[in-house]
């Protein structure tokens, strides 16, 4: 089969065959997930499909089910870490549905204590800065660092244990001054 011309594929061919295979698609996943999934799953599904529309039909079809299997299967993974039911009716109480994400209160707590971390890796001296981000940021062992930097393996360690004091030191600062801020 040949792909669609430009106009076709937004037009007449594509959405011909979406038309077509949508309740198909909707039957293949009602054996699988309740009707209400499988619909919402369906559109999904044929929404990503757009970037594919000008492929020919034949394998529009194959990729359709590949695509709808794919979002059928990522949503129970969200649903199974999340430990909440594939369907949730909105029609009750869902003002009173759990977020997953953290109280802003929370969030402004951890983008504090990040900050914090921040400046307190900033205010180490220059070697000793380095020396623990190649470690705890580039993942550089003792010895790599230390022929990277030109200095003894026991100059790595001192720099390692020097920037850990302070920055236990400085945090704790921070911690202890936290109400004044």
């Amino acid at each position: 089969m040949r792909p669609y011309a430009a106009g076709e594929a937004a037009g007449d061919g594509f959405e011909a065959f979406v038309q077509a295979q949508r309740p198909i698609l909707v039957g293949y996943l009602c054996r699988r997930v309740p009707e209400e999934d499988a619909k919402d799953i369906a559109q999904e599904a044929l929404v990503r499909m757009l970037r594919y529309r000008a492929y020919p039909q034949d394998q529009l079809k194959a990729l359709m089910y590949r695509i709808a299997t794919n979002v059928m299967l990522d949503r129970a993974r969200r649903e199974r870490s999340r430990g909440a039911p594939l369907h949730v009716s909105l029609d009750g109480e869902h003002d009173a549905m759990p977020s997953d994400e953290p109280p802003h209160e929370e969030r402004l707590a951890s983008q504090q204590a990040l900050e914090d971390v921040r400046a307190a890796i900033l205010q180490l001296p220059d070697r000793c800065r380095e020396v623990y981000l190649l470690n705890r940021i580039e993942g550089m062992s003792y010895p790599a660092i230390a022929r990277h930097c030109g200095i003894s393996v026991k100059a790595v360690e001192k720099n390692i244990g020097r920037a850990l004091r302070l920055l236990r030191e400085r945090l704790a600062q921070h911690h202890r001054q936290g109400g004044d801020r």
